[in-house]
């Protein structure tokens, strides 16, 4: 590795901790804009993620994208689902932070690998190895042991990781960049967004000009929030190996939970946690799994590229192309951050 590449590597390294630390931490944003309600937060953060993203789209000019996007309606619906998707997602964070539900809103991000998997077979038609069939086995033995323990199901992680994954699906579809992607989304949002911030005024029940500057400040820093992460996780995701990245998103989840256990001081009795170690065992056998993988598929990339041999080699449950070496199939949770480009449905 020359000290160029091997600097830029520390670059995106940096990053990648920088985008999942801010996700990680953003708990402790969201009650910092009490009182107003989960509802007006939503709303702010659609209207001014619009404004910052659209701003920082005018300062590099990256507009060509949207000309093309207008041209293909089958594009714009899908961009249109994908909006619909991460209201929810965003939403029901929102309301589960404010609301004493950070470990639970924690576990949707852990069981998303299980929950993206599972979506890959029964709407791709994609085949499992026995290692990935045992890791979603255990993960819905967990969300069995969590009902139990909750007296009810799970309904915030699951709400959370179903989203996310669908919204995954939707990205992958639609193949805009983060940036785009997100500048696209919270314009479908914004009047929306921005009718129901000027009805809440005219009822007097807007938050936003009454508890002072600096909560107003607050509501409008929620685009920082949202957008700020973004641009350090693609930084990160052009200079890091996909693998890395992969393993970096687990960051966001833990971070969560223990806030939600050491600052928030949510409970934790015997069988929340059992439903847990549950979800980490899944986890590390999908991570070992794919890792696994993606060793094999460089060592196979490897020997066809001293045999002079182009083209595609075959994969696990795939086609690789020849120069990706340590890639692994979109469903791997090691893929998850970059394939499904999840940054906006992270809360």
């Amino acid at each position: 590795m020359t000290g160029k590449s091997a600097a830029e590597g520390r670059i995106g390294l940096l990053n990648g901790f920088a985008a999942y630390g801010m996700w990680g931490l953003v708990p402790l944003f969201w009650p910092l804009l009490k009182p107003s309600g989960a509802v007006e937060i939503l709303a702010h953060r659609m209207v001014w993620s619009l404004l910052f993203v659209a701003a920082a789209l005018l300062v590099v000019r990256r507009w060509a994208w949207l000309g093309e996007l207008l041209r293909q309606p089958r594009r714009l619906a899908l961009v249109a689902v994908a909006a619909a998707v991460i209201t929810v997602n965003w939403g029901v964070y929102i309301w589960s932070v404010n609301s004493g539900h950070v470990v639970e809103a924690s576990l949707g991000y852990f069981i998303n690998p299980l929950v993206t998997i599972a979506m890959g077979v029964l709407l791709l038609k994609e085949r499992l190895r026995p290692v990935q069939w045992a890791a979603v086995g255990v993960g819905a033995s967990a969300v069995i042991v969590l009902t139990v323990g909750y007296g009810r199901p799970p309904w915030i992680s699951l709400c959370l990781a179903f989203s996310f994954a669908t919204y995954g699906l939707v990205k992958k579809k639609v193949n805009l960049g983060g940036v785009e992607s997100l500048a696209a989304e919270t314009a479908i949002q914004f009047l929306p967004a921005l009718g129901y911030l000027l009805w809440l005024g005219a009822q007097g029940e807007s938050t936003f000009a009454v508890e002072g500057t600096g909560h107003a400040l607050l509501l409008a820093a929620t685009g920082i929030v949202t957008a700020l992460p973004l641009v350090c996780f693609g930084a990160a995701a052009i200079r890091v190996p996909l693998s890395t990245l992969g393993l970096l998103q687990y960051l966001a989840p833990v971070f969560q939970f223990l806030l939600g256990i050491l600052y928030f001081k949510e409970a934790m009795p015997p069988e929340r946690w059992a439903g847990f170690a549950l979800v980490w065992l899944a986890l590390v056998l999908l991570t070992w799994d794919a890792l696994r993988t993606a060793r094999r598929t460089a060592r196979t990339l490897a020997g066809t590229s001293r045999n002079g041999t182009t083209g595609v080699v075959a994969g696990s449950g795939g086609a690789v192309a020849a120069g990706t070496a340590g890639a692994v199939r979109p469903s791997e949770p090691v893929a998850a951050a970059a394939e499904a480009d999840p940054l906006e449905a992270r809360p």
